[in-house]
């Protein structure tokens, strides 16, 4: 049951609302005048309340300055029998819900009253949800970079400045980004994200700026781009490194101009969206060996963020094994599980190639599938147990007599290690070595090396 608070000198009033109120299932508490309307909120938990303006002693307005000192979210509706336009906009002002004159309609005080107690309901649900999603994106280390690392998050997300997160796979690039949305002015409106790498050069045009039906085969409908959807908020361009220079090159032209035409349109929409970057790839050697452009990059780079991977923080892996379990904990119907000691100094050593992804991912499968309560090290998947003093490490002296023989062993012993760094990604190593996926198979196949799938 609801609670209201009605606060009138008149007494007929005050009892005329109270049965009306009852009447609609409130419990009602009532006050004549503004100081015992005060002791009755320390007293009582109160949902809503209904001020009259023109009282002796206090009046409404200070009544309802004092009230907003203690609850802000309180709603509180004005009611008078001499209200002036003067009066409603310093009401609001204060942190008025409404403003109601006499003589009252009581089905309209009854609408407003169930008005404000679903906005109120719907803030305290979206509160309650920022809260989870705040605790989804906390960004756990005691490591000094991570520390400063938070602290430099908080210094710039009130700006409107653009950021360029850089770090390996998995190192939380789009955490760092939501959290400097979530924590700027702009948290109320859009937080978008855009997948450079996973979009075709041909509808990535499409798929930030938009296009109009009939704009080409199969656009049945208009439609907006992740610029128009992310107006007010924040973008982030992730895997900008793998973006193609012609896209490139359109999307420098939005960045500066903050404006654009959707695909087979000719209306111009202007945009305000801040704009976060981030990237696998190393810029300045993309720009080098021309695949980045050098003014998208200076444009971007605005506050720079490196994040480092977790195999130079390794002093934080307890704090994310203990973190995860406790997540899969509340999850999974609140099973309990811990780690022992030997377990723990196994993950602590892995190099971890997939960083705080590939951790958290092993941690849901250990919790789930371990059978004891407590994970020992025979738990954990044979490649880990065995990458407990990092990856292979490249030889620097060959037993062998021939130097065929020893080019030979370097490059199986090479590939083996950057196959590991990579955690078996075909793509990925060949990339990094600087040769095709095609030519990459054939020499593991020469060498006889086989990548285990999950």
């Amino acid at each position: 049951m609801k609670s209201i608070m009605v606060v009138d000198d008149e007494k007929d009033i005050r009892q005329s609302l109270e049965g009306v109120l009852k009447d609609e299932g409130f419990q009602v508490h009532l006050a004549e005048d503004g100081a015992g309307a005060l002791r009755l909120l320390e007293e009582r938990a109160i949902d809503i309340i209904l001020l009259d303006i023109w009282m002796p002693g206090m009046d409404g307005l200070e009544v309802l300055e004092k009230i907003k000192e203690r609850e802000r979210e309180l709603p509180v509706v004005m009611i008078s029998g001499h209200g002036t336009i003067d009066t409603a906009v310093k009401a609001t002002k204060l942190g008025a819900y409404d403003f109601i004159e006499k003589p009252l309609s009581l089905d309209k005080v009854i609408l407003i009253l169930n008005h404000a107690l679903d906005q109120r309901s719907l803030s305290e649900e979206n509160r309650a949800l920022r809260e989870e999603i705040a605790k989804d994106y906390a960004i756990i280390g005691k490591n000094r970079a991570i520390e400063t690392l938070r602290v430099e998050i908080n210094r710039v997300a009130p700006t409107n400045s653009w950021v360029l997160i850089t770090g390996e796979n998995g190192t939380g690039k789009e955490l760092v980004a939501r959290n400097i949305h979530a924590f700027s002015g702009r948290s109320s409106k859009p937080f978008v994200e855009v997948n450079c790498a996973a979009i075709p050069d041909e509808l990535i045009e499409s798929e930030l700026f938009g296009h109009e039906k009939g704009a080409f085969t199969g656009a049945v409908s208009s439609k907006k781009g992740k610029f128009d959807m992310a107006d007010g908020g924040t973008i982030l361009l992730d895997e900008i490194g793998d973006m193609s220079l012609k896209t490139q090159a359109k999307v420098l032209r939005i960045l500066q101009e903050q404006r654009f035409e959707r695909v087979g349109g000719t209306a111009t929409i202007e945009v305000d969206v801040r704009v976060i970057a981030a990237t696998n790839k190393e810029l300045e050697k993309e720009i080098k060996t021309g695949n980045f452009r050098e003014d998208l990059y200076y444009r971007l780079n605005v506050i720079p963020f490196h994040i480092l991977p977790l195999r130079e923080r390794k002093d934080d892996i307890p704090l994310f094994v203990d973190h995860y379990l406790k997540k899969f904990s509340q999850e999974i119907g609140g099973v309990e599980k811990s780690i022992d000691k030997d377990a723990l100094a196994c993950l602590v050593h892995y190099p971890w190639p997939g960083n705080i992804r590939e951790l958290k991912n092993l941690m849901e499968r250990l919790f789930i599938m371990s059978p004891k309560p407590e994970i020992v090290v025979a738990d954990i998947p044979s490649p880990i147990r065995e990458g407990r003093r990092g990856a292979q490490p490249l030889p620097s002296m060959v037993s062998t007599g021939t130097l065929r023989e020893a080019r030979r062993e370097f490059e199986k012993t090479f590939l083996l290690h950057k196959l590991e760094e990579h955690d078996g990604n075909i793509s990925r190593t060949a990339e990094t070595i600087g040769i095709e996926r095609s030519h990459l198979y054939r020499k593991m196949r020469a060498y006889g090396i086989e990548v285990e799938k999950d």
